[in-house]
């Protein structure tokens, strides 16, 4: 299982994004690179939850596109998403792993449920999820 690295700024602003979507749930995905069994963060994008819901979470397939554009512009791969659950743990939900297609993905999950936030990273594989490293430098 590899670790995934965020910097303390991109972490910062993933929470800040959050909050400023409540009540709703926010999300985006993350670009970047694959190097010594870590998957490091380069950029995160930040999207519109298109549900505008607290409970779940659907992304803008043209913004989606406009990404992945971006991301093969600056050579990284897609390493994962992230989203916020505003009143709930951070965990997958059954939803979240229903809906988790693709096992080479990490699945960062941020909860706002408590005064201070809590993000963890998730590898979820044939209907499993379990907590990968996550490292904030």
């Amino acid at each position: 299982m590899m670790t995934v690295v965020l910097s303390k700024q991109d972490y910062d602003d993933i929470v800040a994004f959050a909050k400023k979507g409540l009540p709703n749930e926010a999300c985006g995905l993350l670009g970047g690179v694959i190097k010594d069994g870590q998957k490091i963060v380069k950029k995160v994008y930040y999207l519109r939850n298109t549900d505008e819901s607290p409970e779940h979470f659907s992304m803008d397939v043209k913004e989606q596109f406009a990404v992945i554009k971006d991301i093969r512009k600056n050579d990284y791969v897609l390493l994962g998403n992230f989203h916020s659950h505003p009143n709930t743990p951070s965990r997958s939900s059954q939803e979240d792993i229903r809906l988790a297609f693709d096992p080479n993905l990490s699945y960062l999950i941020l909860s706002l449920a408590a005064a201070e936030p809590v993000l963890h990273s998730f590898h979820v594989e044939d209907g499993v999820s379990t907590k990968e490293p996550l490292v904030i430098q």
